[in-house]
């Protein structure tokens, strides 16, 4: 049988790494291939770093077919759920497959409502007091979809913030570990050029870029509103406060002294990063 490649469902799937890939040659050239390629008719789904090496050293391997496929999205819905049962697999990387899983389903209940309305329609014109079917029900929750991959919803919505603002060079920053999820989520909030500058920089600069915007914004938000004290308790009453000590007023001016202090080092650092683009530009 003469095995087909699809570009897109060899893609579909993160590339090893350089160093995975070499690994998995070493065990090839060493104990074989154990695991069989999976195929559907003669489009290869799942093995494809496998079947090139075992192509490239003449290494025998074996195929099982997967008849359970009626279309590409199944092809694709398998391949996401292989690759999150495996536990090599990156927390964003996790993330990903998740919210691609969460598009396909989401779009086939769309349709599968869409042909049921259809086909209701063509039977008979609907009863004046009878209730349309309900649409299948799908999981597809920011819950539901971070419980399938074994993450949280907050990091979830961290990693469709990535996918949505960062640039190539940070989500790729973010597959080799040079910065979290949750730092990327944060340095993606800056422009394009900042973006690639701020990986160009490397870890301590991405570590560094995301404090400072995180400082930035803390300093920027209002301050908290005191709590109202009960009625009849203490000294004032709920519509008069006693005044602040000389001691807590200057604590207060000290904690305003600190935001500013860290406004000024973050617009500081982006003085500097600017200045740095212009000189390696000219």
């Amino acid at each position: 049988m003469q095995i087909k490649i699809n570009d897109m469902l060899r893609d579909y799937i993160e590339p090893l790494t350089e160093a995975e890939h070499s690994a998995l040659e070493r065990s090839l050239l060493a104990e074989g291939c154990r695991d069989a390629l999976v195929l559907w008719d003669d489009v290869l789904v799942d093995g494809h770093n496998r079947y090139a090496i075992c192509q490239k050293h003449g290494i025998p391997f074996k195929v099982t077919q997967n008849t359970s496929f009626k279309s590409m999205e199944d092809v694709m819905l398998w391949m996401i759920d292989n690759h999150l049962g495996r536990r090599s697999v990156s927390d964003f990387q996790r993330g990903v497959l998740a919210l691609r899983k969460k598009d396909i389903l989401a779009q086939r209940a769309e349709e599968d409502n869409a042909r049921i309305q259809a086909e209701d329609a063509s039977i008979a014109p609907p009863e004046p007091d009878a209730e349309a079917a309900p649409a299948p029900k799908v999981r597809t929750s920011r819950e539901d979809i971070a419980r399938a991959a074994r993450l949280s919803s907050n990091t979830i919505s961290q990693i469709e913030k990535i996918q949505k603002t960062a640039t190539p060079e940070l989500v790729e920053a973010v597959r080799a570990g040079t910065i979290s999820i949750n730092a990327a989520a944060t340095v993606a909030s800056l422009s394009d050029a900042d973006q690639v500058a701020a990986v160009a920089g490397g870890k301590k600069f991405l570590q560094q870029a995301a404090r400072e915007i995180r400082e930035q914004r803390a300093a920027s938000r209002p301050p908290k509103a005191p709590k109202a004290m009960p009625e009849g308790e203490g000294e004032y009453g709920a519509e008069e406060r006693a005044p602040l000590s000389e001691v807590e007023q200057l604590r207060l001016e000290v904690a305003q002294l600190k935001d500013r202090n860290a406004a000024l080092r973050a617009e500081n650092a982006e003085l500097r990063e600017r200045i740095a683009t212009l000189v390696d530009a000219s």
